[in-house]
């Protein structure tokens, strides 16, 4: 039987072996299949003859399944090394794509074998990632070595007295830093002209201003750093839209003065009994599906000819990460209370700062709002989400003369702006939802008695 043909019989079926033996030569089938039993047999008696094609300990890992819209990735970084310790379920690799990064762990425990693909490199659904050998015993991490290394280390250095241990502490702190250094120096006498640094790109600079001597030559370097598949992403997805809706912005200003109180009575009560901080973000949320349902043509999209409705309120929130904006979906947030969408954003906001959103968290969405005031933005006009039809901006709450009942007062206030795309919504509509939100943000009772 062909080398070929022993392996595939370690580690498959009994109907992949029947397709591999016919996949043989014609000559080599009628041997292999009498073959069979002889080779049952000698798995049990000489295993080791047996691992030089499969014994069954050595799997290769390969790319999953990413998801429907996602075919590749970028191979970011290796966290375990050749002849290092793997645990089950232990993240051996992660995976850049457009979207998300997706960890990838090992199926048993054992030691890496082999790492079948460079960092930086694009991989593809299926591929061969790496080979780990079941049930080995191999070398720990460099992580969970210095971690044991510092254990053995704390009991020694609590024997040593503690005028032992003072001089290494001056000594760490009488380490000029390099702009002390620079201070520390006389200065050149005048018309002299110092020695520029090695890393500075600047040409040399006479001494006739005392402020530049004292900060130091300053840098023009240049960085050229690559952008991620995430980023990438998000230009063409935000291009895509300017490109394809006609976006238009309508405003308005929310009196936020009944949601503050209410946040204030309540919010250390709603702490205690569910842990979960009370926001303006929940209130926000719940009036823009009383809106959507009100006006359904912002929560509608457009496919080819057609326009779809939805009957149910799936609202992205935006969330700020290190690599780029997401947008994890709440759902079914028309039959949520404040209390369980602000659980939600609570709990997809973690996840999302933790690099630990999936795909399935952002699939989806009828509609989207981003919160620029947590950044101090005072007015902006956000671009829509595709294939989605309008998007909610907030903003910074600031305090302003307005005019109640005919007397100007102090109120806090905020604008609020709704992006939409003209082809499906019109201004009509457009004002109309902006207005449900308004009257149901400022009083909140509204959202709990539905009117």
């Amino acid at each position: 039987m062909s080398l070929r043909l022993v392996n595939t019989f370690t580690k498959t079926s009994t109907p992949t072996l029947k397709h591999a033996i016919f996949a043989s030569s014609k000559r080599q089938i009628a041997p292999a299949i009498s073959s069979c039993y002889k080779f049952t047999s000698l798995l049990a008696s000489n295993p080791h003859q047996i691992r030089l094609y499969s014994d069954g300990k050595h799997r290769i890992v390969q790319v999953p399944h990413l998801a429907d819209s996602i075919t590749e990735g970028t191979l970011k970084s290796w966290l375990k090394q050749i002849g290092e310790q793997v645990g089950q379920d232990e993240e051996v690799a992660s995976i850049e794509t457009d979207k998300v990064d997706i960890p990838i762990n090992s199926p048993v425990a054992g030691v890496i074998r082999e790492l079948l693909v460079k960092e930086e490199e694009t991989v593809t659904v299926g591929q061969d990632l790496f080979k780990v050998e079941e049930g080995a015993q191999g070398e720990v991490s460099s992580s969970a070595s210095k971690t044991e290394d510092a254990k053995e280390e704390a009991p020694k250095s609590e024997e040593s007295s503690a005028p032992a241990a003072e001089p290494k502490q001056e000594k760490e702190v009488s380490q000029p830093k390099p702009v002390e250094q620079e201070q520390t120096q006389p200065a050149p006498a005048t018309g002299s002209v110092p020695s520029p640094s090695k890393d500075s790109s600047v040409p040399p600079v006479t001494s006739s201003s005392s402020s530049s001597s004292s900060v130091g030559p300053s840098s023009r370097g240049e960085r050229n750093v690559k952008m991620n598949r995430m980023r990438k992403r998000i230009a063409e997805r935000l291009k895509q839209s300017q490109n394809t809706a006609a976006s238009l912005t309508t405003f308005n200003e929310i009196d936020m003065t009944n949601l503050i109180d209410l946040r204030k009575t309540y919010k250390d009560l709603i702490l205690k009994e569910h842990g979960v901080k009370f926001g303006y973000m929940s209130a926000f949320t719940k009036a823009a599906a009383i809106a959507l349902q009100a006006v359904p043509e912002v929560n509608a999209s457009i496919d080819g000819d057609n326009i779809v409705y939805h009957d149910y309120a799936d609202v992205s929130v935006a969330v700020a990460t290190p690599k780029g904006l997401v947008t994890p979906v709440i759902r079914n947030v028309e039959s949520m209370s404040m209390l369980q969408i602000e659980k939600e954003i609570a709990n997809l906001g973690k996840k999302a700062r933790d690099n630990k959103i999936t795909i399935e968290d952002m699939a989806g969405g009828t509609f989207t709002i981003s919160n620029g005031g947590v950044f101090g933005s005072l007015y902006g006009t956000p671009i829509i989400n595709m294939p989605q039809s309008a998007i909610l901006g907030m903003h910074a709450i600031k305090e302003r003369p307005v005019a109640v009942n005919g007397k100007v007062e102090i109120r806090p206030m905020m604008y609020v702006a709704l992006t939409y795309d003209h082809r499906l919504i019109d201004g009509r509509e457009a004002v109309t939802f902006l207005v449900k939100v308004k009257e149901a943000v400022e009083d909140p009772r509204r959202m709990l008695l539905d009117v």
